[in-house]
């Protein structure tokens, strides 16, 4: 049962109100006059919040006030007795997301209700992400970004973040939201991509109650909610022509309204955007507008994606690492070879690639120890092929153990209950590593040699021992 927290200084109505969320199966609290610094109900843990509106703006902003000074996070809709839902004068003090009418209708208390336990959920998920993401790695492209974020933080510039898909770009925009003088303010995210065009000009400005299909209540939008704070515009390049219009309008005149509406708004906002978009590009093909791309364009800051700063990558696994160790969903270790063939791949899904990959291990080999085996098959392709050239794709020398390593999978032996001869399973593989190496090198056997870190002459005599001959081969 979800609790709901009723505030009315009349106590027959608010038992009313009551009654009906009752009859709705969620679970109603009633805050009598004067009673909103409870402790009792400052730790309830409420869902939602209705806060009767009885005409007295200032009677209701000091209720209002005072639920935001106990419970900051809570969500709360104005219960209007006249069924006005319009807005009165300023906007209303605390995190009023709407209104409602009295007498409650069950359509729009669960409207409300769906729309109190979204903002919620978001608010959470913005909290623990900001509490444990930040910029890892100290290469000199790390170096450069990190520069770049002191240098506009404090500013109330237009910042736009370029970089492929999961490099980080969010965590990035966090950085800069939390170094500014904005940072006791919401960061309010939202991916212009994944929102359909007719829904997010609703999803940043807000509507009135009645504005389309499906508004059965009044809602604030992204831009209220991040008034005073950061705004982030994920993705921006995926915006439509026709809401590209309306965020320049925002952007050069600083106001909007919510759809529906007639009411200007002003937006203290700090605009931050970004995009794995080519947007220059996209101008040329009228895909974007030009005005709009110079708007966003006040200072760029291009986030490297990780096979160009691939010497980040130990760093980035460990504190991928502790991050799925601290929400207590396991942990892994990664074998000193594993990491090396890590550092061979190019990671065309950068920073996020690697955490699925990480979480993945952490699934497979849970409280272990993850070897070369465990990766995936695409990861070992690639890095056998950059072990065979002598490089990677981020130019570094692939460590010679990896020759041995990635030439293929060893068949798993087991110890069965009859025993086994260790030095008969040990001389079969060390046959196969020779027969791989000589395969490598063409039968050059000097050249094997050095693959397989062994002096030439100790492999010749190896050789002898167990009979190993190759057509073409080249003791010499």
């Amino acid at each position: 049962m979800t609790k709901v927290l009723v505030v009315d200084k009349d106590t027959e109505r608010a038992r009313g109100i009551a009654a009906v969320i009752r009859f709705l199966e969620h679970d109603p609290v009633i805050v009598p006059h004067g009673g909103v610094m409870a402790p009792a109900v400052q730790q309830a843990g409420y869902a939602l919040g209705l806060v009767v509106d009885d005409a007295d703006q200032a009677h209701t902003n000091g209720w209002l006030g005072m639920l935001e000074e106990a419970l900051p996070k809570l969500p709360v809709f104005l219960l209007r007795l006249d069924g006005d839902r319009a807005p009165r004068g300023e906007a209303p003090a605390g995190n009023v997301l709407g209104t409602l009418a009295h007498p409650l209708r069950q359509q729009e208390l669960s409207a409300a209700l769906r729309q109190a336990l979204s903002r919620n959920s978001e608010g959470e998920n913005a909290q623990s992400v900001a509490a444990v993401q930040r910029l890892v790695g100290d290469s000199d492209a790390m170096g450069r970004v990190r520069r770049l974020i002191e240098q506009v933080a404090g500013s109330d510039a237009t910042v736009l973040i370029l970089g492929e898909s999961g490099t980080g770009k969010e965590i990035v925009a966090r950085q800069i939201h939390a170094q500014s003088t904005r940072r006791h303010q919401p960061f309010v995210p939202i991916n212009c991509g994944a929102i359909p065009t007719e829904l997010l000009e609703s999803e940043l400005f807000g509507h009135e109650k009645g504005a389309f299909t499906g508004a059965i209540s009044s809602r604030r939008g992204r831009f209220e909610l991040a008034q005073g704070g950061s705004l982030f515009l994920d993705e921006i390049g995926d915006m439509s022509p026709h809401m590209q219009v309306k965020l320049l309008r925002v952007l050069q005149e600083r106001s909007y309204e919510r759809v529906g509406g007639n009411k200007t708004l002003t937006a203290d906002v700090r605009v931050i955007a970004a995009t794995h978009r080519d947007l220059e590009r996209q101008i040329t093909q009228d895909a974007f507008r030009e005005d709009l791309f110079y708007r966003l364009n006040v200072f760029p800051i291009e986030v490297p994606a990780l096979r160009h700063r691939i010497s980040d990558l130990p760093a980035l696994v460990n504190e991928l690492m502790r991050r799925i160790q601290a929400e207590g969903r396991g942990s892994v270790r990664l074998t000193a070879q594993a990491l090396a063939v890590l550092s061979q791949y190019s990671w065309p899904g950068n920073v996020r690639e690697l955490a699925n990959l990480i979480e993945r291990l952490t699934i497979l080999r849970p409280y272990a120890e993850a070897s070369v085996a465990d990766l995936p098959e695409k990861v070992l392709e690639q890095a056998r092929r950059a072990a065979a050239e002598g490089g990677s794709a981020a130019g570094q020398t692939a460590p010679d153990y990896l020759a041995m390593e990635l030439a293929g999978p060893l068949p798993g032996v087991e110890v069965p209950d009859g025993g086994i001869d260790l030095k008969e399973q040990l001389a079969d593989i060390e046959i196969r590593l020779i027969r791989r190496a000589l395969d490598r090198t063409d039968g050059v056997v000097a050249r094997a040699a050095k693959l397989l870190r062994l002096r030439r002459t100790t492999l010749v005599e190896k050789l002898r021992k167990y009979g190993i001959q190759r057509e073409g081969m080249d003791v010499s």
